[in-house]
């Protein structure tokens, strides 16, 4: 979603991955939770961490575009924060392709994402979310996002953080290159690739 949404506002940003092999044993550690965090380290030195403050501070920062609209500002946040609690159903549905692209860089990246993601979710989480698939929970929440998307370009009808929100989740489901949602959300589909194309334009983003 941090990504996507730097983008969008136009802002450089070099990305920096971790090795999850070589991390293995600190991202296993009682301070796991703390590593997985998301953090941005600004040209001035200023580091921030998680999602929300990160978007915080950069709308303080680069107003323009906009990502929380006045009159939706309330409402952008609150929406982005549920769609963020749920995604673990999201996880379940895209874990089976997370898990044949660690296997395509070896068995030992496979089987370190496995150990981390069952230490972060619960034990036992993955096995669960190969089992469960595409459950009909799933499907009942990705429901409301649909019709909410019905004859609009964002959620809102405003792109707005909650946008963002979805997309991030929506775009874990697109790790083999094909964007992959149980039954039939054409809406869905069509924003996922929406906010895919974004740039620094808005008038791009609404194409």
């Amino acid at each position: 979603m941090l990504g996507k949404l730097l983008h969008y506002k136009g802002i450089e940003f070099d990305a920096i991955d971790v090795d999850i092999v070589a991390s293995k044993e600190q991202l296993l550690s009682p301070a796991a939770p703390e590593l997985l965090v998301p953090e941005l380290t600004l040209n001035d030195g200023e580091k921030i961490a998680a999602s929300e403050r990160i978007v915080l501070r950069l709308e303080e920062l680069y107003p323009e575009p906009t990502i929380l609209p006045p009159d939706q500002r309330g409402i952008q946040i609150a929406l982005a924060r549920y769609i963020n609690s749920i995604e673990d159903e999201f996880w379940r549905l895209a874990l089976p392709d997370v898990f044949a692209w660690f296997r395509r860089l070896g068995a030992e990246y496979e089987a370190a994402y496995r150990q981390i993601t069952d230490r972060y979710s619960g034990a036992g989480f993955c096995e669960r979310a190969e089992n469960e698939r595409g459950t009909m929970h799933t499907i009942h929440l990705l429901g409301p996002f649909e019709t909410a998307l019905e004859g609009k370009a964002f959620l809102m009808g405003r792109i707005g953080l909650a946008d963002f929100a979805l997309y991030g989740e929506l775009h874990s489901l697109a790790i083999s290159g094909e964007l992959k949602l149980p039954g039939k959300f054409p809406n869905l589909h069509a924003f996922h690739g929406r906010i895919d194309r974004i740039s620094a334009s808005l008038d791009d983003a609404g194409a």
